[in-house]
């Protein structure tokens, strides 16, 4: 039987870019002494490393260390700097590692199989969710939809290649549909949210810290979680492979400054909250909320998350998702992230 299609979300464009050589790690530039020296022809320049960082969102680890300069202070030690960028979901990441603008990044599980499936030269080198409580289907205050099949011939709003696309439909099949028994509406979260409240959708399969805020802002309810259908979707940590190899060092250097900024992140949870409440301008409950139901690890890749991953590609080649079966373990890459903690271990 023919199976049915679902594309994800810049696939095509992950694909095309794939084709184009990577750009040189970072911008580098000749400084102070170094720029004299090259002029005179005597000596050369000294390169300046930039160390591109996406983010997405207003909560979690990247906006508060951003917030805190958490990697600016690290890299600062080692004579790098830091530039971010801000992403929407995760399939543009990845376009910006094909593209060599973007060195590392967080994302879900979903947009990792969708470059393994374009191409993309990158590792997921490091876990930071085990995913369970990250993705959530939101129905509207007054919303009829009390069970998942209630979701046949309904208009789900979802962006495509993210983490909540495949969270959807390993959902409905939980709940014994079938992808063609949802009419999915391509929408990224700014469009998404606006098309929920006025009725234009039926429901929306969102992760934080947009299903919170749709809870407290318009009592929208949450219809399913991750968790209670006990679905393990990890995300990574993402790094463009030529910057991994050229700078291994500095690829630890990351991690480390990652697990400095999540550790405190973790254990002050009401400071955080009220540091992003003043910074991200968003409401303390909704905020308090979202770092309550968040979870954030750093790990390796361990046998339990590459066999999640393994299944939520595997699944997306069943539905038709992605036109190709993967090896997902060809782009795990697990040795950044342990020499990383040995050495955070070490210094206690």
């Amino acid at each position: 039987m023919k199976k049915k299609r679902w594309t994800i979300s810049s696939l095509a464009l992950i694909t095309a870019l794939s084709f184009i050589a990577l750009t040189a790690c970072g911008k580098t530039e000749a400084t102070g002494a170094g720029a004299k020296s090259q002029a005179a022809g005597s000596e050369k320049p000294k390169e300046k490393i930039v160390v591109n960082i996406g983010v997405q969102g207003k909560t979690g680890i990247f906006p508060y260390a951003r917030e805190k300069g958490y990697f600016e202070k690290a890299f600062a030690k080692i004579g790098a700097e830091v530039k971010w960028s801000e992403f929407a979901s995760g399939p543009p990441h990845f376009e910006a590692l094909t593209a060599g603008r973007l060195d590392f990044g967080a994302v879900g599980g979903t947009p990792v199989v969708s470059g393994q499936t374009g191409d993309v030269d990158f590792k997921a080198i490091a876990v930071t969710a085990d995913g369970k409580k990250g993705n959530f289907i939101v129905v509207p205050k007054n919303s009829p939809i009390k069970d998942l099949k209630d979701l046949k011939g309904k208009k789900v709003g979802v962006a495509k290649g993210s983490s909540a696309y495949n969270f959807l439909y390993m959902a409905i099949d939980k709940g014994g549909l079938k992808g063609d028994d949802i009419k999915a509406i391509q929408l990224q979260p700014d469009e998404a949210r606006p098309a929920l409240d006025s009725g234009a959708l039926d429901a929306w399969s969102i992760w934080e810290p947009y299903a919170a805020t749709a809870v407290f802002q318009t009592g929208a309810k949450i219809l399913v979680s991750g968790q209670d259908l006990n679905i393990n979707a990890p995300s990574f940590i993402v790094a463009r492979t030529k910057f991994t190899q050229e700078h291994p060092d500095l690829t630890v250097a990351f991690l480390k400054a990652y697990e400095e900024a999540r550790i405190y992140y973790v254990g002050h949870l009401d400071e955080v909250t009220d540091d992003l409440v003043k910074s991200q301008k968003l409401d303390k409950e909704i905020i308090s909320t979202v770092l309550k139901n968040s979870e954030p690890i750093l790990s390796p890749i361990t046998p339990e998350f590459a066999k999640a991953h393994q299944e939520q590609a595997d699944f997306l080649f069943s539905a038709g998702a992605i036109n190709k079966k993967l090896d997902t373990s060809k782009v795990m890459e697990s040795k950044f992230v342990e020499q990383a903690l040995k050495e955070i271990k070490e210094k206690k």
